[in-house]
């Protein structure tokens, strides 16, 4: 006797045992039946109501229930395909039409939509319904992404996404009935609140309602500039998706093609970012042997994902001095294209324009960032994201499947497969491993794999045995997963030495700026694929690129860890820990240009603050510089002990100060000291 569960799927029987619910047996079964709202990553949440069949349970008359949300039962007998169920399907779509602004031509999804491409499936010519009348305005004050609550949908898909897969809430839904939306925190710009740019939201959103931001008209303008040298670096995981867009199998390596598109378009020179990822290695290796060796802050996080540097600024900013100075590839890139280029190619710099070509659109955010301009400007001057580099090509009309590969130009086209993996979730501790225990052993590495490291488990550990020596390290994907890990070293239940962070499941390979619709197959196709340009690469070690070792003697001097590459290739970070999203405000400035001076209402002890707020209205109200600041609390997203307030004016942070309450004259005479100060130095 078989011991097998099966039912049946329109006549034909299927067995299950571990899946979820009856859509997973559905689609096993072969039939992918619509649906916007369900992703096998994330919780059931059964809104949409488009998988719809009928069930046969037992002596039962059949009943029509969601496949997503009812679990599998031995002899079922399921219809996924009725006339009932079939305009019932319609009526949804429909309502959903009538609701949604419809400008497909001009929509960033036109092509990916599936909205779109159910109710073409479903045979959907015409709306029966009212149309929508009321619109809201979009949502452009994030660097990185777009929000157009005209087209939201309300599956839940990119609420659930930041808060489960990323532990972190910056969308969720408000109002009821007819009057619900998806919005920020208090009906805010996504600009404005704690949302890391990671664009996970825009990679599960079935519709246009978010995208990432699109910056390709820039670049155009740039390339039509006669009097502009354009440049353009692309990133590892570019190449192992682009093809999908074309018609390529996902994981195949098409970044010859992408030059050669890339030169057709009229760059002048294309360069890669793996040469950057090499160079990376030899400052991040090289500073986490420092700290080895002489007892510096550890353990050591990468510093690669800005997504992820954003999130540790917002929610652990205790944890900044464990985080590697090392500037990403891309800020790497940008810089060292600024002190090398103009002189190599015999341009001004002011005539150079330097564009990205990026998987993430975390990096559109950290390309605008203060920190990294040069001469009043961007080192990166535009990222554009893998979907946009797509779109860009087909609207030239260019024949990419049809291309001949062309190579990267030199110098800074020559990369190792140490560089290509990056792109990878542990590549790059793979990466560092393969450059710091050569140099620790001081002996050739005879393999250089380490593939403890490789794979889409959430965390993954490897304990080595270098020069006598135990070296601990980790590596996680997704924002909630590096909280967990984050919280078990608070609590002293895990010990490393080195832990590498992306920001996105698998890594770089699914950005929010990659083809639409990753699942955990497609990520390991596409890491798959990095690895197998890394085996193709006759340089496998970062610290063989030759090409890197000459940037150094020739424009950086003395080498990794120098002061002038300190000076270019590293970086600060700031304690993003005030959160704006939930300001209450008690001084209002009256000029022109107002700086807002903001009070961190402590999440452990709110009458200390409240104390310190009254304590500066009067403050203010007495100094000169009144009328130029407003007066503001503010939420903080990360733990403080009781006691403690954070004080900010304009972007500047003055630091955290001890302030138990109105009779601490001390207290509040070092805040009062740096506010006052800041208003005069400004």
């Amino acid at each position: 006797m078989s011991d097998k569960k099966t039912l049946t799927v329109n006549g034909k029987t299927v067995e299950f045992d571990n899946e979820r619910n009856l859509l997973e047996v559905i689609r096993k079964a072969g039939i992918n039946l619509p649906t916007f709202c369900y992703h096998s990553e994330l919780s059931i949440y059964g809104a949409c109501r488009l998988c719809l069949v009928q069930v046969t349970s037992g002596d039962r008359p059949p009943v029509v229930m969601a496949a997503c949300s009812t679990a599998p039962a031995p002899g079922m007998v399921i219809q996924t395909e009725t006339k009932e169920i079939r305009n019932m399907r319609k009526i949804a779509v429909e309502l959903l039409l009538a609701n949604h602004t419809i400008d497909c031509p001009t929509c960033a999804r036109s092509n990916s939509c599936s909205l779109q491409k159910i109710a073409e499936q479903l045979g959907v010519t015409k709306v029966r319904f009212s149309k929508r009348t009321e619109i809201d305005p979009i949502d452009t004050s994030s660097p990185s992404l777009d929000r157009d609550p005209n087209k939201c949908i309300l599956c839940g898909d990119c609420v659930r996404v930041c808060k489960e897969l990323q532990g972190i809430g910056a969308i969720d839904f408000a109002y009821r009935g007819s009057k619900a939306k998806v919005v920020p925190a208090f009906g805010g710009d996504l600009g404005k609140v704690e949302c890391v740019n990671c664009g996970q939201c825009a990679a599960v959103c079935p519709t246009g309602a978010i995208v990432p931001k699109q910056d390709g008209n820039k670049v155009l303008d740039a390339l039509y500039d006669k009097s502009k040298t354009v440049v353009v670096q692309v990133a590892p995981a570019v190449r192992v998706a682009l093809g999908e867009y074309f018609g390529a199998k996902p994981g195949e390596n098409v970044a010859g093609k992408l030059v050669a598109a890339l030169k057709l378009m009229g760059f002048k020179h294309v360069y890669d970012t793996t040469f950057t990822a090499d160079m990376t290695i030899f400052e991040e290796a090289t500073e986490l042997i420092e700290r080895i060796s002489k007892g510096g802050t550890m353990p050591m996080f990468t510093s690669c994902c800005p997504g992820w540097i954003k999130y540790v600024e917002t929610y652990y900013p205790e944890f900044l001095p464990n985080v590697s100075s090392c500037r990403s590839p891309q800020a790497m890139f940008g810089s060292v294209a600024a002190e090398t280029l103009p002189q190599q190619l015999g341009v001004d710099y002011k005539d150079m324009f330097v564009v990205s070509i990026m998987p993430c659109t975390a990096k559109k955010f950290e390309a605008q960032l203060p920190k990294f301009r040069r001469d009043g400007r961007p080192e990166v001057d535009v990222v554009v994201t893998t979907s946009e580099i797509a779109q860009m090509i087909d609207s030239y009309g260019i024949d990419f499947n049809n291309l001949e590969p062309m190579a990267f130009d030199m110098p800074l086209g020559l990369s190792t497969g140490g560089g290509v993996i990056f792109g990878a979730s542990g590549g790059v501790m793979e990466a560092a491993l393969r450059y710091a225990v050569e140099k620790l052993t001081g002996e050739t590495l005879t393999s250089v794999d380490f593939k403890e490291v490789r794979g889409m488990a959430p965390r993954k550990e490897a304990a080595l045995n270098v020069a006598d020596t135990e070296l601990r390290v980790a590596v996680v994907h997704g924002l909630a997963n590096a909280k967990a890990l984050i919280e078990d070293l608070k609590a002293g239940r895990a010990k490393y030495d080195f832990i590498e962070v992306m920001a996105c499941p698998g890594g770089c390979i699914s950005g929010g700026g990659q083809p639409h619709g990753a699942t955990n197959k497609l990520r390991v196709i596409r890491q798959q694929g990095l690895y197998a340009a890394d085996k193709a690469n006759q340089l496998q070690k970062s610290q063989e690129n030759y090409m890197v070792d000459l940037c150094y003697k020739e424009h950086i001097g003395g080498g990794p860890g120098s002061h002038k590459a300190h000076e270019i290739l590293h970086t600060a970070y700031q304690d993003r820990s005030q959160v704006a999203d939930a300001k209450l405000f008690l001084h209002k400035g009256d000029a022109a240009a107002k700086f807002p001076v903001t009070v961190t209402v402590c999440t452990k002890d709110a009458e200390a603050p409240a104390a310190l707020l009254g304590m500066l209205a009067e403050h203010i109200k007495g100094r000169d510089y009144a009328g130029r600041c407003d007066l503001a609390a503010a939420y903080t997203a990360a733990d403080q002990a009781a006691g403690t307030v954070c004080v900010t004016v304009g972007d500047s942070f003055l630091g955290r100060t001890n302030f138990s309450g109105a009779g601490d004259a001390a207290g509040f005479k070092t805040i009062t000291d740096a506010i006052d100060q800041w208003f005069a130095q400004n």
